[in-house]
């Protein structure tokens, strides 16, 4: 490589390292998997048990997304089983697992507005949250239906993959831009939302290999704990990826444009310039 390009490529490597501390990556990524466990996951799981197609909405989303085989899908399957779930589910448990789903959204709009140093957004656009939250609960059914509807054959996988891959990208796209309040261009959020889907396919690889099979060792050794302890670790890749993708894609686009970041990084709280 010619000098000059190594020390380019040390400089933006440097840049996006400085850039991720200061908008507490790492931390994020933590806050979000807990939020995820605590907050999203009851809310899915009734929403599951609600639809026609039967019990095993979110634990079919995390068993695909982990790319976990049989042994170890058993094993998540009875963490986050849904029966009787309706029956023994109040109208104010159910009120009580959307406020907390609201928590769960403010969390990742928070973390946007980091990446992306805009301030935080109106009171009265609260309401953004709500319809994220729903879009993202459709998304995941979806996900997990399209498993169900195309499991038959090779080209049928092939073409849940590729769907996957586009419609999650048009859902980053989107769910940026709408968390954001329209106050950055779509141009430059497409890298974010491309570099969040190669981080998510790349962790489902991560994880067949090394979460799957602690998974049964957990399961075995631990109980359920040992099972939880593994998809919460997931989880924590899961929103270091939900965060680090539009990082990321504002880096490249910057670096491409030459656009400087103004005053040193994300997270300074300072408004975005439009395009």
């Amino acid at each position: 490589m010619h000098p000059g390009r190594r020390v380019a490529v040390r400089f933006a490597l440097g840049r996006l390292w400085r850039e991720g501390v200061e908008m507490e990556l790492m931390h994020r990524a933590m806050g979000f998997g807990a939020l995820c466990f605590v907050t999203l996951v009851p809310l899915l799981i009734v929403v599951a048990a609600a639809a026609p197609a039967g019990h095993r909405g979110f634990a079919q989303w995390v068993i695909d997304g982990m790319g976990l085989p049989s042994g170890p899908a058993q094993a998540v399957q009875r963490l986050f089983t849904a029966r009787h779930v309706l029956s023994t589910t109040s109208a104010f448990s159910l009120a009580a697992a959307a406020a907390f789903g609201l928590t769960f959204a403010s969390a990742v709009q928070t973390g946007y507005e980091r990446v992306w140093s805009v301030p935080a957004g109106p009171w009265h656009h609260a309401w953004r949250r709500g319809v994220w939250l729903a879009a993202l609960t459709g998304y995941l059914l979806a996900e997990v239906e399209s498993g169900v509807a195309l499991h038959h054959g090779p080209l049928e996988s092939a073409a849940r993959i590729a769907l996957t891959i586009l419609f999650g990208m048009l859902f980053f796209w989107w769910g940026q831009s709408f968390l954001l309040g329209e106050r950055v261009p779509w141009r430059r959020l497409l890298p974010g939302a491309v570099a969040t889907m190669v981080g998510l396919v790349g962790l489902r690889g991560f994880s067949s290999l090394v979460f799957s099979p602690l998974i049964v060792t957990n399961a075995v050794s631990y109980g359920p704990v040992g099972a939880a302890l593994i998809v919460q670790s997931w989880l924590i890749g899961v929103g270091f990826v939900i965060y680090g993708g539009p990082l990321l894609g504002r880096h490249l686009h910057d670096s491409r444009h030459g656009g400087a970041v103004p005053n040193g990084g994300p997270g300074q709280g300072r408004p975005e310039a439009t395009e």
